[in-house]
């Protein structure tokens, strides 16, 4: 494995290929980030909504998630980025207004967002319904309303009950920044195959990629795990004291 040409200027641009990676990884970060804030409160608002006893609220629900979640992940990165400026005129003359990188990022994450979102209201509402329906019923019966029931009993335990499938979510969110490439955005796989295709170094291009993104996800996970650890509930989560 040839290390140097990480150290090697780029042909048509300023830097180092190590500099145009950590470039690709800032965008990739932005994006995991921002659709993570995104995904995880619109998830929660959808999860809570299949939770109710409105069944329009719980159809809506469930039909958001089926749509959301059935459709490939590529297939919905086109549709916001070619297909909804197109239909919506008001989409269209917002994104006339700017610059194709940041067209490129809000369709990024708005898109990872929605996607996303359907798999943790999947998770929101497993949360929530594993929960005795004593603790619903205590919440009224000491006179909260609905909304204080689910603010103040049932997402403070229903999130720590999730954590973990929620971890595998925000890696599963990070790697699939991967497919921003798809409508230019000059995310990490981007400058990967990018360096590839122009120094035909592509084992060391890659095994740089592959290494960055694992200690991306570690990251992740490590975090979510200390988060999970202080917060546990013992005897709601396995391992928990």
């Amino acid at each position: 494995m040839n290390f140097d040409i990480f150290f090697q200027q780029v042909p048509d641009g300023d830097g180092a290929w190590w500099q145009m990676l950590a470039s690709g990884l800032q965008w990739t970060l932005l994006v995991a980030l921002f659709a993570w804030i995104m995904a995880f409160a619109l998830g929660s608002l959808v999860g809570v909504a299949r939770t109710t006893e409105k069944r329009w609220l719980i159809r809506a629900g469930n039909a958001y998630v089926e749509l959301f979640r059935n459709i490939p992940l590529i297939v919905q990165f086109f549709l916001w980025y070619f297909v909804v400026p197109d239909v919506i005129p008001a989409v269209k003359a917002w994104v006339i207004t700017l610059d194709p990188t940041r067209h490129q990022f809000f369709t990024a994450v708005v898109c990872l967002g929605f996607f996303t979102s359907a798999r943790i209201a999947e998770q929101v509402r497993s949360g929530i319904q594993s929960l005795a329906r004593g603790q619903r019923n205590a919440g009224y019966a000491i006179g909260l309303t609905q909304t204080q029931t689910y603010r103040y009993v049932l997402l403070p335990m229903a999130y720590r009950i999730i954590i973990p499938p929620l971890t595998s979510e925000l890696m599963n969110l990070i790697k699939n920044t991967a497919v921003a490439y798809s409508i230019g955005l000059t995310e990490l796989f981007f400058r990967t195959r990018e360096m590839g295709e122009m120094t035909f170094r592509y084992f060391e291009a890659f095994a740089a990629a592959t290494v960055i993104y694992v200690l991306i996800a570690l990251a992740a996970n490590r975090v979510m795990a200390w988060i999970e650890r202080r917060v546990a509930v013992p005897g709601m989560i396995a391992g928990a004291h």
